[in-house]
Order: C-alpha cells, then sequence, then structure tokens
C-alpha cells in the first residue's frame, strides 16, 4: 500500500490542482495517522501534534491545524510551516506554538527527523514523572535500550529560547522523554517514527501494570538489553516492519470504524 492509497473512503485520492503529488501523498499519509491516534486514545483535546516535513531545503513541515480534534484532521486543512511557525501556503487555521518551540526545533536540527510525534498518554505521562524514567526490563522497554534520552520540564514549551536545549537533550537519540509532561520520537519516515511511539507506549504501559502489582520486578542484564536492540534490527533488515505495522493499524482504524469485518469462515 502506498501513501496514496491510505485516503479515507469518500476522500479523493488526487493531488488538489497546483499542488505537489509528493506532498499530497505525504498529507495522505500523516492524515491517517492522525485518525490512527484517535483511534488509539492517543489524542489529547485539541493539543499535541504529529508533523512530517515535505521535501525541500527550507525545513517546511505539515502540521494539525489548532482547535481542531484529531479525528477532524484530514490531508486538505493540515497546515505547511516553516520552523518558526509562520504559515507557508494560505490557509484560515494556525498551529499551537507549542508545536513550532518542539517541533520546529527538531526539524530544523535533525535532518533524519523527518517525523515527529509528541503524546500526552496516561502511561507516557506517568513514567515521564517517575525519577528513573523509562525501565528497560521487559520486550518493549529493552527493544527500546540506548536510545532514550531525558529532557527536564522547563514550563509550558512555548518559548523559543528552550529550543536548543531540546535539541541538546535529544541528542542523537529518536526518543526523547519529556520529564513531567510527556513522550517525543522521531523517524525517518512516518511508519518508522510510529512504530516507536508504538513500542515506546508499550513499553510504559507494561511498565505501569508490573509496579501496581506486588513482588519485586525481574531486572535484566544490560547485555540482554543491548542484544534485544541487535536482535529488533536483525529480525528486519529491509526495514519494512515499520510500514507493515502501521499499514495494518490504518485498516483496522478503518475496519473498526465502519463495522467492517473479515469473515474468517470463508
Amino acid at each position: 500500500m502506498t501513501p496514496s492509497e491510505l485516503a479515507f473512503p469518500g476522500r479523493a485520492s488526487e493531488p488538489p490542482r497546483a499542488m505537489d503529488p509528493v506532498e499530497w501523498a505525504l498529507r495522505l499519509e500523516l492524515a491517517a495517522c492522525y485518525q490512527v491516534f484517535d483511534y488509539l486514545g492517543w489524542h489529547e483535546a485539541i493539543f499535541n501534534h504529529i508533523s512530517l516535513r515535505v521535501p525541500g531545503p527550507e525545513h517546511h513541515y505539515l502540521v494539525n491545524p489548532f482547535g481542531l480534534n484529531y479525528a477532524e484532521v484530514c490531508a486538505s486543512n493540515l497546515i505547511k510551516v516553516d520552523i518558526h511557525g509562520a504559515n507557508v501556503d494560505d490557509s484560515p487555521w494556525r498551529g499551537n506554538p507549542a508545536a513550532f518551540a518542539i517541533h520546529g526545533a527538531i526539524h530544523g536540527a535533525r535532518p533524519d527527523a523527518q517525523c515527529v510525534m509528541h503524546t500526552h498518554t496516561t502511561a507516557g505521562m506517568a513514567v515521564a514523572c517517575k525519577a528513573g524514567g523509562l525501565r528497560h526490563d521487559d520486550f518493549y522497554g529493552a527493544i527500546l535500550y540506548g536510545d532514550v534520552s531525558y529532557h527536564d520540564f522547563e514550563g509550558i514549551t512555548v518559548r523559543s529560547d528552550e529550543r536548543e536545549r531540546l535539541v541538546s537533550s535529544l541528542g542523537k537519540s529518536n526518543v526523547l522523554i519529556l520529564r513531567n509532561h510527556g513522550l517525543l520520537v522521531t523517524g525517518q519516515t512516518l511508519p518508522q517514527a510510529f512504530f516507536r511511539c508504538w513500542t515506546l507506549q508499550r513499553a510504559c504501559e507494561v511498565q505501569l501494570a508490573a509496579a501496581s502489582m506486588a513482588g519485586g520486578d525481574t531486572v535484566l542484564d544490560e547485555a540482554v538489553r543491548r542484544q534485544s536492540g541487535k536482535d529488533a534490527s536483525a529480525f528486519d533488515p529491509a526495514g519494512t516492519v515499520p510500514r507493515l505495522v502501521f499499514e495494518g493499524a490504518v485498516r483496522r482504524m478503518e475496519m473498526v470504524r465502519a463495522g467492517r469485518y473479515i469473515d474468517w469462515r470463508q
């Protein structure tokens, strides 16, 4: 399935007049991701963001219009902004300043961070509030070992002077836990970022569940943690799994919403 095939039923998959077909395909993919986040319960009212860079040297990126729920986001109402948050195209919508402080900074500093996802899930925020942060003692947490950084809470992320510190905290990692705040992941593609976000969310959920049970936890050796990441890479040398996971999430979201299921008896 290509990005252009991710259009929802009834929506045109052809780009609007004068729009680059590559940008339209990215818009369809990003809009689908917002709908999947809504379906999974990873939305936070009208807040939080998923951003995706469009090709070009300007570091322009697509992001959700401020004021819409994730379920209301579609390919045509996504806004395109520069790294300072100014609209590039004519649009009645504007973005959330927090999106520019976080997403603009990362898109501008990390060429490989084509997609940036930020969430405030209950499990993610709970782990972000713990002094020890994310544990790497379960299947999903171990996979992320060595790729997680932390950024201290400085208040609501709307001030431009925090941008440099955010980028410094992220470093070369692809996962950033914003202490007392939430989660952030990056990816060279949207499916890659989605798969990291899904893995991180599952790790946080498992950590919360384990912490609620009586008895001690089994701590994994550092060697086992490192091997888990290597094994995950070796399992998918071609890097196809993230797209399979993302496309599967889109299909499931559409099936459940439409009440349309595969007849397993056929």
